[in-house]
């Protein structure tokens, strides 16, 4: 038994998640027991320099030409998991000067994902998240979880969602019934709290992914600024139509993606402003498709995730689904820091030996632990 899960009280944990979006570190503090979220603490944002970031997209890139295919480009990983180690040490100082409270005892960190195959046909998927473990503990100077997924993948699991546990814990402080959360990052991803508390959670598509992709490539910034460009364009019906009868809109949950399985490929040939509109609606509506596939209905529509700033596509959202569709801020949460607050949840799950995924979650057998631990 370690020293953190020797503790039966609530401890104050530190979670960090960079997303695909490949824009920051987030960080935040959560009082937790692993059950229950009894208060939340200081939170930080570290951007990530052009350099920074580049050496992150190159990783990237690398990883989807090898796709686990012969030598591993070790070398790009390896600067990759340098400047992952050196930007969370930087956000975990950023957020100890914000924190005033009782110091935290442990640190859940994601990593960044570069490459994630999902499991099919009975072939078990494969995903990758690179960070240097033990690195990462010296950085932080408190225990550590890490490489939640893989555990998970091994099982025969999705790998994804791994949120759920804590959006269940975020429905249970609201007394929910029916609710979802929405998590509008790269991907599109929902748990829904079913009427009897049951969880259904997957992946329903693309969010901001292949948006900001579209953006970048015009050199127009990293991202639709409050959705003008998406706003000043018209959506290709026909081509819309098209993408719902790819294989992934007829596949049952749970299932999960990889953030390029959908690409700004899909709108190539289209005007700026008009693929911007038409990337935009098919996040909105593929969200639309994976709710017609629970058993339930919600009854409201939680909303995080960057893609929730985005007044275009929260409008689309808004169209396409049958019932309310609210931000997290709009509920008393903070919808920037949910997925750092996530992986602090799932930390402390971690170091005391608890599920962090289940059959209804990511397709595993039963209920499963997960993440790698430092003391």
């Amino acid at each position: 038994m370690n020293s953190v899960s020797e503790k039966s009280e609530p401890q104050w944990v530190a979670g960090f998640m960079s997303g695909t979006s490949l824009d920051a570190v987030d960080a935040a503090l959560i009082l937790t027991d692993g059950e229950s979220v009894l208060d939340f603490g200081a939170t930080a944002e570290r951007k990530y320099l052009p350099e920074e970031r580049r050496i992150l997209q190159h990783a990237t890139k690398a990883a989807r030409a090898w796709n686990w295919e012969g030598e591993a480009p070790e070398a790009l990983f390896a600067q990759a998991r340098d400047v992952i180690t050196s930007t969370h040490q930087a956000t975990w100082q950023m957020l100890l000067e914000a924190w005033s409270g009782t110091q935290p005892v442990l640190a859940g960190v994601h990593g960044q994902t570069v490459l994630h195959l999902a499991p099919k046909d009975g072939r078990k998927g494969q995903t990758l998240q690179l960070i240097d473990g033990p690195a990462m503990r010296r950085a932080l100077g408190v225990p550590l979880a890490y490489d939640f997924r893989t555990h998970d993948v091994s099982q025969g699991g999705q790998g994804a969602p791994l949120a759920p546990a804590y959006h269940a814990a975020l429905l249970r402080r609201l007394g929910d019934e029916t609710a979802c959360v929405l998590n509008l990052g790269g991907v599109a991803n929902i748990t829904a709290r079913m009427s009897g508390g049951a969880l259904v959670a997957f992946d329903t598509g693309p969010a901001n992914g292949p948006v900001d992709e579209w953006i970048e490539a015009h050199g127009q910034g990293t991202h639709d600024v409050d959705g003008r460009l998406a706003a000043a364009g018209q959506a290709d019906e026909a081509l819309l139509a098209g993408l719902f009868q790819r294989d992934w809109f007829r596949q049952p949950p749970p299932k999960s993606l990889d953030r390029y399985d959908f690409s700004a490929e899909m709108v190539r040939g289209l005007s700026l402003e008009d693929g911007a509109a038409t990337l935009t609606q098919f996040s909105a509506r593929a969200v639309a498709a994976g709710l017609s596939q629970l058993a339930e209905y919600p009854r409201r529509v939680i909303a995080c995730g960057g893609g929730r700033h985005n007044p275009t596509m929260m409008a689309a959202l808004r169209d396409a689904v049958s019932c309310p569709v609210l931000t997290a801020e709009e509920v008393g949460w903070r919808g920037d820091s949910i997925e750092a607050e996530a992986f602090a949840y799932l930390a402390m799950r971690t170091a005391k030996g608890l599920p962090i995924s289940w059959p209804d979650t990511t397709g595993v057998p039963g209920p499963l632990t997960g993440g790698k631990f430092l003391d």
